[in-house]
C-alpha cells in the first residue's frame, strides 16, 4: 500500500548532510533543502531509512520521518518556489493542484 511521508533531517557535518542529501534525492521528492516527500511503501520507506541511518552519527545528527494522511489539508504559505503560473509536474497529482496557492 502506497503511503505519503514527511521527511526532514538536521545534519551536523557537511560531508555527510551532502551524503544524506543524495540517499533522499534517489527515494524522495525534495520539498526543501532538508524535508523530502516519501511517497512509497512500508518496505521502500525502510530501505530509505536504512541507507540514511549507516551515514548519520545518531549523537550529532536528527532525522525524523512523520506519515501524512491521505486526504490531509496541505498548503504552502510563503514565497512561491516557482513563477505565477508555473506548476512543478514533480509532485503526485493528488498534491500538485494544493501547492498553487493564489493571492488574495
Amino acid at each position: 500500500m502506497t503511503k505519503n511521508w514527511l521527511i526532514g533531517y538536521d545534519i551536523s557535518n557537511p560531508r555527510r548532510l551532502g551524503r544524506v542529501h543524495r540517499v533522499m534525492a534517489n527515494h524522495a521528492t525534495p520539498i526543501e533543502y532538508s524535508i523530502f516527500l516519501y511517497i512509497g511503501s512500508d518496505k521502500g520507506l525502510a530501505e530509505c531509512l536504512s541507507e540514511v541511518s549507516a551515514i548519520i552519527d545518531p549523537n550529532f545528527d536528527d532525522v525524523r520521518c512523520y506519515p501524512l494522511p491521505s486526504r490531509g489539508l496541505q498548503e504552502r504559505i510563503g514565497r512561491a518556489t516557482l513563477p505565477d503560473g508555473i506548476q512543478w509536474s514533480g509532485l503526485p497529482t493528488p498534491l500538485g493542484p494544493h501547492f498553487n496557492i493564489e493571492k488574495a
